[in-house]
Order: C-alpha cells, then sequence, then structure tokens
C-alpha cells in the first residue's frame, strides 16, 4: 500500500513537471494541473485493468497464470495464487484419506452400505454387493427397500427402531445351502444411516450342531439309562427264576456297553480335538494295525451275526505311518466295524492296505451292503447322523464312527472318500500322504 501510493504522487510530480516544461508561456501553471489530471486518470485507468484482470482470472480462468507484475495486484494475485495452491493441497489430501478409507471399507469382510435421509443407497462396498445382489452403479440411488425385499429385512426398515440387528436369509440362501446374515442400521449425520451386514452362516451352523449334539447325546443317553432303570425295577420288585435273572442280566449289561461305548466315542472325539497334532517322527506298523483290525472284526461279527463275514484282508508292502498308533487303529477299525454292522451275514467284505505311485498309500474297505443313497452321503461324517438309527441300535453304533475317522484323518494330512451304490454296497478310504508313510525297514 505504501508503493502504490509512492508511484501515485511520484507519477503526479513527474506529470506536473512535464506539463510545466512543455506549457507555453504564461499558461505554466495551467499546463502543470492538466499533466496532473491527466497523469491521476491514466494512474487510476491502469489501475483499473490490472483490477479487471485478477477478477477475469479469479471468475473465468483460475488455473491460468496472470502476469500482474508488481504492486497491489500483483501482491494480491499472488497471495490469492498461494491460498488456491494450498486448498488444492488440502483437497488432494482429503481426497486420498477418503480413498484410503473406501479402500478399507472395500477389503472389510462385512458388508458397509450408506444410506442417505430418505433410505436411498449412496455407496456400498463388494461384500455388501454379494450379501444383497447389488450392482454398481445400477443401484446406486435406488432405495434399499425395493432391492432388498426379504419380509424381514422389509418390517424391520419399517420400524425405524434400530437399536438392535436382525437375522436374515441372504440372497443365495437355499434348503440345500443356507446363508444366514446379521443386518443391523446404525443412524448418523443428518438424517443418514449405516447399515452394516455379516454372513453368520457358520455361526448358526455351529449353533444348530450344538443343540443337536446335546439333544443327541441326551437321547442316546436316556435310552439305555431308562432300559437299565426298567430292568432294575423289575428284579427288584418281580420274583425271577434263574434263567429269567440271566436273560435281564444279559440285557442290561449289553445297555451298559452301549453306554459305555457312546461315552468312549465322545472321550475321543473331545481328545482329538483339543490335543495338539500327532507326531511325524513315530512310526506305527500297518501290519500290526491291520492284523488288528482283522481280529477284532471277526469278533465283532461273531457276535452280531450267527455266520461270520466272509473278510478278505490284503497288504500290499511292508509299511508304516507317521503318526499317533491308537487314533490310527481307532480310524481303521471304525470303518472296518461299520462294514460288519451293515453288511448281512456270510457275505463278503474287503479290507485294503495299497501303496500309491507318488508314494502315498490307501486303506480301503468295501462291503457288499445295501449302499447309501446320494443325498446321505455328504453328511454321514456328522456326528449322530445314521441313515437307519433303528439299524445303528441293534448293531451297536453310536453315530460317531464315522466322525472320528474325518478327524483322524484330517490330523494325519489324510482325506477321507466315500462311495456308495445303493444295492451294491459301499467304499471307504483313506488316501494318505507321501510324508505320513514309508516302508518298513527289515531286519538284517
Amino acid at each position: 500500500m505504501y508503493w502504490r501510493l509512492v508511484s501515485f504522487v511520484v507519477g503526479q510530480c513527474l506529470a506536473a513537471l512535464a506539463g510545466w516544461w512543455l506549457a507555453p508561456d504564461g499558461d505554466a501553471e495551467d499546463g502543470a494541473l492538466m499533466a496532473m489530471l491527466l497523469a491521476a486518470y491514466a494512474w487510476v485507468l491502469l489501475d483499473a485493468l490490472r483490477g479487471a484482470r485478477l477478477m477475469r482470472w479469479l471468475r473465468d480462468e483460475p488455473e491460468a497464470e496472470p502476469s500482474l507484475g508488481s504492486g497491489l495486484w500483483g501482491e494480491a494475485s499472488d497471495r490469492i495464487r498461494r491460498l488456491i495452491r494450498a486448498q488444492e493441497r488440502l483437497i488432494a489430501q482429503s481426497e486420498s484419506r477418503l480413498h484410503d478409507f473406501l479402500a478399507a471399507l472395500q477389503v472389510s469382510p462385512n458388508g458397509v452400505m450408506l444410506l442417505d435421509e430418505q433410505g436411498r443407497i449412496e455407496w456400498f462396498n463388494q461384500t455388501s454387493a454379494s450379501h444383497f445382489g447389488l450392482s454398481t452403479p445400477r443401484d446406486l440411488l435406488q432405495h434399499v427397500g425395493n432391492l432388498v425385499r426379504e419380509p424381514g429385512f422389509v418390517a424391520y426398515l419399517a420400524e425405524r427402531d434400530y437399536r438392535a440387528g436382525i437375522t436374515m436369509a441372504g440372497r443365495e440362501n437355499s434348503s440345500s445351502k443356507p446363508v444366514k446374515l446379521s443386518v443391523h442400521i446404525h443412524p448418523y449425520g443428518e438424517g443418514r444411516s449405516l447399515l452394516l451386514s455379516r454372513d453368520v452362516t457358520p455361526l448358526e451352523q455351529a449353533e444348530a450342531m450344538r443343540r443337536d449334539f446335546v439333544a443327541n447325546v441326551s437321547h442316546e443317553i436316556r435310552t439305555p439309562l431308562t432300559v437299565l432303570a426298567g430292568f432294575v425295577e423289575t428284579m427288584q420288585t418281580l420274583p425271577l427264576d434263574e434263567n429269567e435273572r440271566h436273560r435281564y442280566l444279559a440285557l442290561m449289561a449289553q445297555q451298559s456297553q452301549r453306554m459305555q461305548s457312546l461315552v468312549n466315542d465322545l472321550l475321543t472325539l473331545s481328545r482329538l480335538e483339543g490335543s495338539p497334532p500327532p507326531p511325524v517322527q513315530e512310526w506305527v506298523s500297518v501290519r500290526g494295525l491291520m492284523e488288528q483290525c482283522e481280529q477284532d472284526a471277526n469278533d465283532l461279527s461273531s457276535v452280531l451275526w450267527q455266520r461270520p463275514h466272509d473278510l478278505h484282508v490284503e497288504l500290499q508292502g511292508e509299511a508304516e505311518i507317521a503318526g499317533a498308533a491308537s487314533e490310527l487303529y481307532s480310524a481303521m477299525f471304525n470303518l472296518v466295524g461299520n462294514a460288519v454292522r451293515y453288511t448281512p451275514a456270510a457275505q463278503r467284505i474287503d479290507v485294503a492296505w495299497r501303496m500309491l505311485s507318488d508314494g502315498g498309500a490307501l486303506f480301503l474297505v468295501k462291503d457288499t451292503g445295501a449302499g447309501i443313497a446320494p443325498e446321505h452321503i455328504p453328511r454321514l461324517t456328522e456326528r449322530f447322523y445314521r441313515v437307519d438309527r433303528s439299524r445303528s441300535r441293534e448293531t451297536g453304533g453310536t453315530g460317531l464312527g464315522l466322525a472320528i475317522v474325518k478327524h483322524v484323518s484330517q490330523r494325519h494330512g489324510a482325506e477321507l472318500r466315500i462311495e456308495s451304490v445303493p444295492g451294491k454296497g459301499s467304499t471307504f478310504s483313506v488316501q494318505f500322504p507321501s510324508h505320513r508313510v514309508r516302508l518298513a525297514h527289515r531286519p538284517d
């Protein structure tokens, strides 16, 4: 501002001198005054032009670089330019942070959806799109109630009481593959809402399995306990001859054995789930496991059936498995024992150990029983799942055998496979990886 005043005064002085010098004799004062007025007019006009250039730059060309020289307007333009650049940097930083924030929400395992005050969708991540079947940009600015038509969600949205969330069926829900979503709306800002969704299918399945497990255990234990209590009461209240007493005691022993088998299997499952992985440096003889399975299978067959089964055992190569001997025997005998229980008397059962070309091995049990329908096969390894409950009770099955086989196989890096054709029998096999199998060292 100081230099602006100085330039005006200096200009006036120079104009006055020039007017006084150039004016005719006798008119020097008038000449000086006229020159000062013309100089003042020119200075104001030039200053106004520079101000107009600055205003045009601010209005029409903010990205251009105006050259206004020094003085007030030049300094003003420089300061405005610095402010604009600082503001641009702040905007760029804000956009970068917003981009990072949205990118973080995009990779979130939970669905995130932003709704405006009318319930229209402003933004959603890929997880939310998968949960509700949405697409960008087609569904942006659409009312969420028009796109998600599940009755429970529509009622939740209409009530506008968002203190608690709801559990609803997901877009890909079906009877064969249930999908459950936990949905909760959180109001924020000026009437806007944040809709969070989470896939709780595994939690729902785990809770259902827990309920089924408790119910099945209670039922399986209650049944033999009821039978035992009935026999005990009968023996306490009625006079029985020796033959009746022996028969009742035999039935009581049978029910006690059934309860003991159930408890043993439950303890085995609990131990498998809570214990550390089986060792890889301890080697177990396959021949020993196979011989023990063969002996126990023949004993079981003699107890359950009047005519024992035609049991064929094939051992290919002298091999060893790295792992826990008790777990491996439990898995192998559960497969052989199931074949004995569900194959009619005197029919053939094949048990084999075969070496594979990749260095692994296959333990195989093939029966000639009634077979299993395809819809039952995916659920056979579930606890207490049995195709024929009455037949399982007759033969002493607990419904936990294949669950034990699955756990043991997984702990030893092996894979359980089930193949069956109704009316033609079933084949159960466990394939062990090469790093768990080796040829046994023969003594010299």
